[in-house]
């Protein structure tokens, strides 16, 4: 069931029933809502909090223009999850398992993201890793010829590494005792530069043009212009990027648990692409939100202390064949940090092989909604297939 919202202009169908959301992100989903390419309304998902521009958690189907606020600047960010051919008591003890794993995959970020950064690949960078970049380098070079500033990004270093803030390695149990490796990660900082550059750009040609604006951070390029193919081309690469940084991250923690795959589900949450809907050709942008077509299998994670789920897609036209990407923010990163305490995130994570630092607090799990009522809401969207309770959480 579905919640509806508009202020006379921009119509808002949200999937929030008995999850709290914030003032502002309703604003922001109306001002979304009121631009004049819109197609039927924009969609909520039950996660959605306020973003840049455009709300994170929400779905937004366009004719004739795209906003690049509307996917993002971690352009593919997504995930991925393995079923592997050992059960935990056939694998090493948790903590040895998280020391494998950190040792395989470059995570975090220090130095500032300069040469010294130990969540990117320092002078050795392996086969598979050169191999994968390789196969990338036509498509980023056709964009860099065009706007060469993109060019000035980390790339090869930071192919097949995790990042920081709410990206994540987990190994996870279901309800049958088979254990999943959940990856969570995206296009890292070629993504970044890339969502930036195009959103500063659409802000340029938006007041070149004398395009009025609710929010700077909304601006667009029309169909049909140079920008709009440049940029479609842009995030379409970034999304390969990041589907082919997740791949290389599983191969590295599967190898370094001993362990095999049995089955695979990638989905992204931060993309653009075209589809068809309510008969007609559109173009559909998700900011943290997943396809959920019948039967597309899909990811929602919880926090680094709740559950997660692998799910089957219903279909729900309403929502552009969409659900969540996750549990979602219940305040901000500066607000945890000021509200929880190292004791409240250790008792919060406990049983969790986890970091239980004062760096990690604003990822705490009490900083996020409940999953429960999260997947409550969006009951309709998607079936629950399995759900997975983590035993080990590697964070950057």
């Amino acid at each position: 069931m579905f919640d509806v919202f508009s202020d006379g202009i921009g119509l808002v169908k949200s999937w929030t029933i008995g999850v709290p959301v914030e003032q502002s992100a309703k604003e922001q989903l109306q001002r979304v809502a009121r631009m004049p390419f819109i197609v039927k309304w924009v969609a909520a998902m039950p996660d959605v909090h306020t973003g840049i521009g455009a709300t994170v958690g929400s779905v937004i189907a366009t004719r004739g223009a795209v906003i690049p606020a509307a996917v993002g600047v971690d352009i593919g960010c997504g995930m991925i999850a393995c079923r592997i051919d050992k059960k935990r008591d056939q694998l090493e003890s948790s903590a040895e398992l998280r020391r494998l794993i950190e040792q395989a995959v470059p995570h975090g970020r220090t130095d500032n993201g300069g040469e010294n950064d130990k969540g990117a690949w320092q002078v050795s960078i392996p086969e598979q890793v050169h191999q994968t970049w390789t196969q990338l380098v036509p498509g980023y070079e056709t964009i860099c010829c065009s706007h060469p500033a993109i060019s000035k990004a980390n790339t090869e270093r930071h192919l097949g590494t995790l990042g920081t803030g709410n990206h994540f390695i987990e190994l996870t149990e279901d309800e049958l005792d088979s254990v999943w490796v959940v990856i969570h990660s995206g296009s890292r900082g070629v993504g970044g530069k890339i969502g930036s550059y195009f959103t500063a750009l659409a802000k340029s040609e938006c007041s070149n043009w004398f395009i009025p604006l609710d929010d700077p951070n909304l601006a667009y390029f029309p169909e049909h212009t140079q920008f709009f193919h440049d940029y479609l081309i842009a995030v379409r690469w970034a999304q390969q990027f990041a589907k082919s940084n997740r791949a290389l991250m599983l191969g590295a923690v599967l190898t370094a648990i001993g362990a095999n795959d049995i089955e695979t589900i990638d989905c992204y949450h931060n993309f653009v692409d075209r589809e068809h809907h309510y008969g007609t050709n559109v173009l559909v942008t998700r900011k943290g939100a997943v396809r959920a077509r019948e039967c597309d299998m899909a990811v929602i994670p919880g926090s680094m202390g709740a559950k997660s789920f692998i799910v089957r897609g219903r279909g729900k036209q309403e929502s552009f064949c969409s659900c969540s990407h996750g549990a979602g923010r219940s305040m901000s990163r500066s607000e945890a940090k000021r509200r929880f305490t190292i004791d409240d995130h250790v008792q919060a994570t406990e049983g969790i092989e986890c970091r239980k630092d004062l760096d990690v607090i604003d990822e705490t799990p009490a900083a996020y909604k409940n999953i429960d009522a999260v997947m409550a809401a969006q009951a309709d969207l998607v079936e629950i297939v399995h759900t997975l309770r983590q035993f080990v959480c590697v964070k950057g």
